[in-house]
């Protein structure tokens, strides 16, 4: 039998500790360890037991939960912290300590489970990767949406597409929608995508060929999936360059 996540929940609302407990009790794989109503209580329940997951607020009584976030993040083994918060405007902070997801209230059941995977899938390595940095590193990007703030690590998206005034990002957590460009992107991350087409680009780590097919043209197939992306005539030669230098 799969052992349960604990989970500890702060908020000092009542009734917000009610309902994140009843979603999270809903879930399977996971079991909510502990309450707490303020900063105080989230480190006195930390000293009698590590929880896996800490979701928390942030305006809290006493000390808020930025600055519990940031002691735990100095902690040898720290818990996995998702923000849920009523306000939007500490996004940026919430990775500056190690924050793996930021949700926004009321917090919809799909947001929160899509978290608290996404807690399980982030490794010690990963953590230490996002401690001390800004709004991201070299290779993550906050992606404000209506569920939330999402950290995208890049190098694990497959490829990106362009449709109309959104890209869609494609990646091992599914799909996340931005408003940043294809050329905003390509040059925030020119070591993790490769423009392969107007509306394309596709994920440095996954190309595994370039096909020519017998009309002439040419796809890019992407490791991990069945996807086989069309490459653009002028764009073809600096794909074949790049497979040329692995």
């Amino acid at each position: 039998m799969t052992s349960q996540r604990r989970v500890l929940i702060a908020d000092d609302e009542p009734l917000a500790r009610e309902r994140l407990t009843r979603m999270v009790e809903d879930l399977d794989g996971y079991r909510v360890s502990g309450e707490a109503a303020n900063g105080d209580q989230v480190l006195d329940a930390m000293a009698r037991d590590i929880p896996d997951i800490v979701l928390l607020d942030i305006r809290m009584p006493g000390r808020d939960g930025m600055e519990v976030a940031a002691h735990l993040s100095r902690q040898p083994n720290p818990p996995a912290i998702i923000f849920c918060t009523a306000y939007d405007d500490y996004a940026v902070r919430a990775f500056e300590v190690q924050a793996v997801a930021y949700l926004l209230k009321p917090v919809r059941r799909e947001a929160l489970a899509g978290a608290l995977g996404q807690a399980e899938r982030l490794n010690r390595v990963q953590l230490q990767a996002l401690q001390g940095q800004a709004d991201t590193d070299s290779h993550h990007l906050s992606v404000s949406s209506a569920r939330g703030t999402e950290l995208v690590d890049m190098t694990r998206v497959r490829y990106c597409e362009a449709d109309q005034k959104y890209v869609t990002l494609h990646h091992d957590n599914g799909e996340t929608l931005t408003d940043l460009s294809l050329k905003a992107l390509e040059s925030r991350f020119p070591e993790h995508l490769l423009r392969i087409h107007r509306h394309t680009l596709v994920g440095t780590h996954f190309i595994r060929s370039l096909e020519r097919l017998e009309d002439g043209s040419s796809q890019v197939r992407v490791a991990d999936t069945n996807e086989a992306l069309p490459v653009s005539r002028r764009h073809v030669a600096r794909v074949r360059q790049w497979l040329r230098d692995l």
